[in-house]
C-alpha cells in the first residue's frame, strides 16, 4: 500500500509539474521538433559527397563495433557518458540561472533535436530498414528518459527567468534559484542514471545486433 501511494503521490507532482509549466514545455518541445525536422532537411539534402562521407563513417562504426565487442572499457565509457551527461545538465542549469541564458538553453534544446535527427537519418540513409533496427537498439531505450530530464532542466530554468522577471526581490530570486538548482540536480542524478542504461544495456545490445549486418 505504501509504494502504491507513494508512486500515485510521484506521479500527481509530476503531472502538476508539467501542467503548471505547460506553455513552457510547449515551447520546449516544439524547438526540439523543429530540431528534428532541420536534421531531417540536412541530411536529406546533402551532397552525394557528403553522403558517402556519412555512409563511410556509419560502414567503420559499425566495422569498429564488430572487431571490439569484447575490447570494450566499459569503466572508460561509462566515465565518459556521464561526464559528457552531467557537463549537459551543469550547462542548462547555469545558462537557466541567468537571464541572459534563457536562448541559449532554446538553441541546446533544438541542438539536441538536430543531433537525434541527423543520426537517425544518416543510419538510415545508410543502412536503409536496419538502420531503423539500429536506431532502436542505439537511441531508443536511454533517449526515452535522457530527453524527458533535459526537457525538465530546461523547462525549470525558463520558469526561474519568468519567476525573477515579476519579482526581483533578493529574497524571491534567491529561493528560485534554490529551487531551480534542487531540481536540477535531482535530475542531474537521472541523467547518471541513464549512462548506466547507454553504456550497460544499449550498447551492448547494439554490439550484438551489428553481427547481422
Amino acid at each position: 500500500m505504501k509504494k502504491r501511494k507513494i508512486g500515485t503521490n510521484a506521479k500527481n507532482i509530476i503531472f502538476k509539474h508539467i501542467s503548471d509549466n505547460i506553455k513552457e514545455y510547449t515551447i520546449v518541445v516544439l524547438l526540439f521538433i523543429i530540431g528534428i525536422v532541420i536534421g531531417v532537411i540536412f541530411v536529406n539534402n546533402s551532397t552525394n559527397q557528403q553522403k558517402e562521407e556519412i555512409n563511410s563513417y556509419i560502414t567503420n562504426f559499425i566495422n569498429a563495433l564488430k572487431n571490439t565487442e569484447n575490447t570494450v572499457d566499459k569503466s572508460a565509457l561509462l566515465k565518459d557518458t556521464i561526464k559528457s551527461n552531467v557537463l549537459l545538465a551543469v550547462l542548462l542549469w547555469f545558462m537557466g540561472c541567468t537571464v541572459v541564458g534563457v536562448p541559449i538553453v532554446y538553441a541546446i534544446i533544438a541542438y539536441r533535436g538536430f543531433a537525434l535527427s541527423y543520426t537517425i537519418s544518416s543510419l538510415m540513409a545508410s543502412l536503409g530498414g536496419k538502420g531503423i533496427i539500429v536506431s532502436i537498439v542505439t537511441l531508443l531505450l536511454h533517449n526515452i528518459i535522457f530527453i524527458p530530464a533535459i526537457f525538465a532542466i530546461a523547462v525549470s530554468g525558463v520558469r526561474l527567468y519568468k519567476s525573477i522577471m515579476k519579482d526581483r526581490r533578493k529574497e524571491n530570486i534567491k529561493l528560485e534559484i534554490c529551487r531551480h538548482s534542487i531540481f536540477s540536480g535531482l535530475f542531474c542524478i537521472i541523467l547518471i542514471g541513464v549512462a548506466f542504461i547507454e553504456v550497460y544495456i544499449s550498447t551492448p545490445t547494439l554490439q550484438s545486433y551489428v553481427k547481422y549486418i
